[in-house]
């Protein structure tokens, strides 16, 4: 490396990557969890600890699996709700001396136990219903059709209040999911029971009971990829690594990008680090004015520690992320 660098970034600066965000602009996405989602999750999850009550209490009355299929994500919804309230109430806690990035990692892990729990349950479903192909067993079609009513009415009513919230952040999402999920399944299960009133043919419920497992399959799959790319610290989806450090490098002054890194503690917190060479006639404070308005402005980056250089450091030499 160079003799000397101009180091602009906050003091205590870690080269592995995980810096402090920069001076440059604001800090921004620290209140987003607070008042009204908050709320909204609260009324939800009140509403689906009817529900799951009503299924539960259906499902061993009429004999109904597709009903037992509908609670099974149920429990799961009133799950994901009780975890993604506690997320959002702790995720605003300030940073401190042990969590240095305070606290919005949570919501990433709530997600991800909630796509486990959603994984776990469906396949329980499944070895139910192959139970029932070889063993039919009756149900009672009527009881089914009112649980399955009453439950489809409070799903769409807690659709209806979770649906402002559902982008801000994954905990939200995942818990949006869940309800939306089991609108659907109670929706297959008003099918069924009427089928079953029709035509008497009790292998109908076992089969709604595996299409809604492997109907919701595919959406928790998406949501536990994107949790763990998170926690594995990778690119944010939509960003390309390779067209920030072209865009980095096209910036008046500079002839060297490495040590790129960005990364999300959360969905709606994005970090990036890098290391810039500058010209030795460049102005070292405006060439980092630049690439922080740049990664700020074009590619939504909030949080960004930027050490500009002087010399392009040896390959060797290089600090790794």
């Amino acid at each position: 490396m160079a003799d000397h660098h101009d180091h602009h970034h906050e003091p205590g600066h870690d080269h592995r990557g995980h810096g402090h965000h920069g001076h440059d602009h604001g800090h921004g996405h620290h209140d987003h969890t607070s008042g009204a989602p908050a709320r909204a999750l609260l009324i939800a999850l009140a509403l689906s600890g009817v529900v799951l009550a009503a299924e539960l209490a259906g499902a061993w009355f009429f004999n109904s699996l597709a009903l037992l299929s509908d609670a099974a994500h149920m429990m799961t919804d009133v799950a994901a709700l009780a975890i993604a309230l506690l997320a959002l109430r702790i995720a605003d806690k300030a940073p401190d001396d042990r969590r240095s990035f305070g606290y919005k990692r949570l919501e990433i892990l709530a997600a991800a136990f909630n796509a486990l729990l959603l994984f776990a349950a469906s396949l329980f479903v499944a070895v139910e219903a192959v139970g029932r192909f070889r063993t039919p067993e009756p149900v009672a079609a009527g009881g089914m059709l009112a649980v399955a009513v009453v439950g489809l009415a409070m799903n769409l009513l807690s659709m209806r209040v979770l649906m402002a919230g559902r982008g801000e952040n994954m905990a939200m999402r995942g818990a949006y999911l869940e309800v939306w999920a089991d609108a659907i399944g109670s929706a297959g299960v008003i099918a069924a029971a009427i089928l079953i009133r029709l035509t008497g043919a009790v292998w109908i419920d076992p089969l709604v009971a595996i299409g809604i497992a492997l109907w919701i399959l595919p959406r928790t799959w998406a949501l536990l990829t994107d949790t763990a790319n998170v926690l594995l610290e990778g690119v944010p989806r939509g960003l390309d690594l390779g067209e920030v450090r072209r865009a980095i490098g096209a910036e008046p002054g500079v002839v060297d990008v490495h040590d790129l890194h960005i990364w999300s503690l959360s969905t709606s917190e994005v970090n990036g680090t890098v290391h810039v060479a500058v010209a030795p006639e460049a102005d070292g404070d405006r060439v980092r004015r630049g690439v922080a308005a740049l990664m700020a402005d074009r590619f939504r980056i909030g949080h960004t520690t930027i050490q500009i250089e002087r010399d392009p450091c040896a390959p060797d030499a290089r600090p790794h992320g």
